[in-house]
């Protein structure tokens, strides 16, 4: 079987940035790589059109079209007849895109089917966000869904949600994101990390954490709606009952999109108390072959996230045997059961947020337990192995429906 991956990014140094949809496509890839598929993913939105070779998987450059008022059709008409002409050329069997401002709007190849994965759309997130979504882009996500050959969700209340937003009534079929279990194996020294930089733009703000430095570590993206301004308010609470906490956070800094200030972490370090800013560290994003090593010198994890479909993240803290303290809104039930491989909690919810973190920090014996536990339901649910043989299941059905 050969599948195409339509995306705005993917994790090499070539095509520039990537977060969680990139990360997702290129584990899913290369699983099936190892099922005997071929794949080619197909990176819109780039400097140039151009074609290279990622250890099996043919990534291909696609610039967009520039023409004032007609950029977004032009590109997609570039892109259907791109679509169309490996089609013909017995090249590609079917293309997934995500479900991210509908890129597939407008496209509509004559024969080669076309799958969308939620892993969350614009609408998606500014309704988590609390936030307008601009009609353009819910116009796009809704009709790319309409008109999609098959639907998959990384998570049930993805699906559920994206339903009830767009008032449709669609059948997705759950298939949740996937990490390469071998990259995240503190039992043993890797070889085989990535080296593309997932999360970008080096910034050491306080320099490299103290050899030994055990405590709570948060990676991703300073961002108001993973939690980042409710975090610090958190922190404090935790100071107060153990002075000696750490906070390591490790993720690139963003802009906070509703007070328009051009840095949350500036927001953040206005939210610790004084003794609490004390204990905390911040790196700015680091290369991805990086992001192994903190987890693996972490206590525990927190990720106070309101808006997720199924975070990667989280997969790598689990797979990595680390206890979670993580937010308890929507998708996350479907990755942790609280009080089995960590607990969950509303990030609003400081004083018990912070209660837990302390549980967990104090309590070697349950840090052992989550971990252990966790790691085994990564193994079990959300393998490369296994997500990759779900989702080739639903290709070949929706395939030999043509």
């Amino acid at each position: 079987m050969k599948i195409a991956f339509l995306t705005p990014e993917y994790p090499h140094p070539k095509t520039g940035s990537s977060g969680g949809i990139g990360t997702s496509i290129k584990n899913l890839a290369v699983g099936l790589l190892a099922q005997g598929c071929e794949v080619r993913i197909l990176v819109y939105g780039q400097t140039v059109d151009a074609v290279f070779e990622d250890n099996g998987i043919v990534v291909q450059q696609i610039k967009n079209v520039k023409l004032k008022g007609l950029s977004w059709m032009l590109t997609r008409k570039k892109l259907q007849r791109i679509i169309n002409v490996l089609y013909a050329k017995q090249e590609i069997d079917l293309v997934e895109a995500p479900d991210w401002t509908g890129i597939t709007s407008f496209i509509k190849p004559q024969k080669c089917p076309i799958v969308i994965r939620l892993h969350g759309s614009d609408t998606y997130f500014c309704h988590l966000d609390q936030r307008p979504v601009k009609w353009v882009n819910k116009f796009h996500e809704k009709r790319a869904l309409q008109n999609a050959d098959g639907l998959i969700s990384v998570s049930q209340f993805t699906a559920d949600l994206t339903n009830q937003l767009f008032g449709l009534n669609k059948n997705f079929t759950i298939t949740p994101n996937a990490i390469d279990m071998s990259w995240f194996d503190n039992t043993v020294i890797q070889t085989n990390i990535p080296s593309e930089p997932v999360l970008s733009l080096p910034h050491r703000q306080a320099g490299e954490v103290e050899a030994g430095v055990r405590g709570l570590l948060y990676f991703g993206t300073l961002i108001r709606k993973k939690g980042l301004l409710e975090l610090p308010l958190i922190f404090n609470k935790v100071i107060e009952q153990n002075p000696t906490a750490q906070l390591i956070l490790v993720g690139r800094d963003a802009s906070d999109i509703i007070t328009g200030n051009a840095s949350t972490w500036a927001m953040m370090q206005e939210l610790f108390s004084a003794k609490a800013l004390k204990n905390v560290t911040y790196l700015g994003g680091v290369p991805y072959a990086e992001i192994k090593k903190h987890i693996e010198q972490a206590t525990l994890c927190v990720f106070p996230t309101f808006a997720e479909a199924l975070p990667v993240s989280w997969l790598e803290a689990m797979a990595m045997q680390k206890p979670i303290v993580a937010s308890n809104i929507g998708w996350a039930t479907e990755m942790i059961e609280d009080g089995v491989e960590g607990f969950l909690v509303n990030p609003k919810d400081h004083s018990t947020y912070a209660n837990k973190i302390v549980t967990l920090m104090e309590d070697p014996e349950l840090q052992k337990q989550f971990g252990t536990a966790a790691r085994k339901k990564v193994e079990k649910k959300f393998s490369m192995e296994v997500v990759a043989q779900k989702s080739l299941a639903f290709y070949e059905k929706i395939i030999n429906k043509q």
